[in-house]
């Protein structure tokens, strides 16, 4: 289905064809003037450049092409020169009629589906996910969504860090501990007990421990990067004891994804890539990409253009060892080995943004990735507290993600239970799903760029730009749905009903949001950006509240009409239905 505004492009281009002027100053926006008209071409501006007329005088010459054009209602000439336009009632009403009887709504899928690699979580193993972890799982989460939702083949990886010093660390403080566990008796041939000898709680205490004694004790962090080599080596206990911790944090990282209704494809980490290391090494020696610099093996990636300093990227150590970069360029081969990804979209803290730079340059240059392949780095800002400093515990820690939706569901089932006396476990379902809405828009109505203060009290708020009044706006659609269900039997099966031409200002107004459905969720899908989904959503639930307040729906007398409202009260459901889902949101039935 055609967008409305590209309908409506498509007859101003040709009215400045027929006035001969170029068809690209034909262009249409959406109005910043509601008051004046609904839609504008200020193309005329542009246009008295290149043929040196007065914009009025060209945006006049245009008019008297568009004048008896079917689509419009009025258009006129307003100095200097725009083109303002406003619909005939009956092309909007029918607009929204088609929209809501077509899959997602008439929007346009990918005509050419792409493969996309969404690198999103990030989380190490042996250590509890905690509120730094929050932002990359659910911008990332979202971007995925809306990339399947716009048709492409999306898979997300949680790209888990297993492999390095921490891993040494914890099986040192394991040995010291319990000396007598088997996996520390070399000369064991046996197989080893399938249940692991840790929980994940005493695995949470057991890295802290480690690190903080490493740090103190040389001896031990000198064992700790010993046990690292050996497990890297390939001994069997330790490759054992790995597997443990393994698979005791990701049952636990699930749980808590599960718990932020956040999922990946895929989970693997970074020993995945450890395989392609050695392969990909001698490619880039071989090929001539890397050097000697002061002992270590780099690739140059600065540029002529370089406005800054952009260092070589390092591939190993003077002593030979990895580093990130070595992992993360080698994740990118296996990537396209096992994937070959049009796109690889990493949801990292901004301030990793020159080191994205070197090794998306440094994959380019050595061909690890053909010129067609996108690498993004979509960086994220901080989340801080209300003293604009990254979000802590009281006592100064930092604060683990299970806590905080904790707190949060804790305040709004407060705010529940002031309100209506509900029964203790729907209250709690109900304070989850709002609860949930209230960290995430919370989070993805912030450009993700941008840092910004997690403030609870304001988040929770069933008023305002928040999660719980869009889901409020849902609950009150489902109240007047089971309103007129109680009067007039089901209202489902008036969602296929035609939606009559607008007879008040509200109800025009809901209709044009609605119409913005299709451009909004392209633009958000472009441009990485969700902040721009929830504006949207706040925009429309703002549309239907003010339209549910001067319309008497359910008590509408006139049959045809009543039925014409209640139509377009289940599409601006299932579209901020849809819209929230994308968003990995979930609205409870009441509130």
């Amino acid at each position: 289905m055609e967008k409305l505004i590209t309908l409506l492009e498509k007859e101003v281009k040709n009215a400045f064809l027929k006035a001969s002027y170029d068809e690209k100053y034909g262009f249409v926006v959406v109005s910043n003037r509601p008051d004046l008209c609904q839609y504008q071409c200020n193309g005329a501006m542009a246009a008295a450049k290149e043929y040196h007329k007065a914009p009025f005088q060209i945006a006049n010459e245009v008019l008297t092409h568009l004048s008896d054009c079917e689509l419009f209602e009025k258009v006129e000439v307003v100095n200097p020169g725009f083109i303002n336009m406003t619909l005939k009632d009956q092309v909007l009403s029918d607009y929204v009629t088609q929209m809501k009887s077509l899959p997602k709504f008439g929007l346009e899928e990918a005509k050419e589906p792409k493969t996309i690699i969404i690198d999103y979580g990030g989380p190490n193993v042996a250590k509890p996910l905690h509120v730094g972890h929050l932002r990359s799982a659910i911008i990332g989460e979202s971007i995925k969504r809306i990339g399947k939702f716009m048709g492409h083949h999306v898979i997300g990886d949680v790209h888990l860090g297993d492999w390095g010093l921490q891993m040494g660390l914890i099986i040192t403080e394991l040995h010291k501990r319990k000396p007598e566990l088997v996996y520390f008796d070399e000369s064991y041939e046996g197989e080893y007990p399938e249940e692991a000898p840790f929980t994940i709680s005493e695995l949470e205490e057991i890295y802290p421990c480690a690190n903080a004694y490493s740090k103190e004790h040389p001896e031990f962090k000198e064992a700790a990067m010993n046990a690292t080599y050996e497990l890297q080596q390939g001994r069997r206990g330790y490759k054992a004891l790995w597997n443990h911790i393994l698979n005791v944090s990701v049952a636990d990282l699930k749980r808590n994804y599960d718990n932020l209704n956040v999922s990946f494809e895929l989970w693997k980490k970074e020993s995945d890539a450890q395989a392609y290391i050695p392969d990909m090494v001698q490619y880039m020696k071989e090929n001539g990409y890397a050097h000697i610099s002061e002992g270590a093996l780099v690739v140059d990636v600065k540029e002529d253009t370089d406005t800054k300093e952009i260092p070589p990227c390092m591939i190993l150590k003077s002593d030979g060892a990895t580093l990130y970069n070595t992992t993360d360029l080698a994740t990118i081969v296996e990537r396209v080995k096992l994937f070959q990804p049009d796109a690889i979209t990493y949801v990292v803290d901004k301030r990793q943004d020159l080191y994205f730079e070197q090794v998306f340059r440094c994959a380019k240059k050595t061909k690890l990735v053909d010129d067609h392949v996108k690498l993004t780095f979509l960086g994220f800002g901080t989340m801080n507290g209300k003293d604009g400093k990254p979000f802590k515990t009281r006592d100064g820690g930092v604060m683990r993600l299970e806590h905080l939706i904790s707190q949060i569901d804790d305040a709004v089932y407060e705010k529940v239970m002031a309100n209506r006396d509900l029964p203790e476990e729907e209250a709690r379902e109900i304070s989850s799903k709002v609860g949930m809405a209230a960290i995430k828009y919370g989070d993805l109505s912030n450009q993700a760029s941008k840092d910004y203060v997690f403030d609870i009290d304001r988040f929770t708020s069933f008023e305002g730009n928040t999660g719980p009044y869009i889901l409020y706006t849902i609950v009150r659609i489902k109240s007047i749905l089971a309103k007129y269900a109680s009067v007039y039997g089901d209202s489902e099966k008036l969602a296929e009903n035609v939606i009559l031409p607008e007879d008040n200002a509200s109800q025009r107004e809901l209709l044009l949001m609605l119409v913005k459905f299709q451009d909004t969720i392209q633009t958000v899908y472009e441009e990485n950006a969700p902040h721009r989904l929830c504006q949207y959503i706040y925009e429309l639930s703002n549309a239907f509240n003010k339209f549910y307040h001067e319309t008497k729906i359910v008590s509408e007398e006139d049959k045809e009409k009543r039925e014409s409202y209640v139509a377009l009260s289940i599409f601006t459901k299932q579209v901020l239905e849809t819209c929230i889902d994308l968003l990995g949101m979930e609205a409870p039935e009441r509130m």
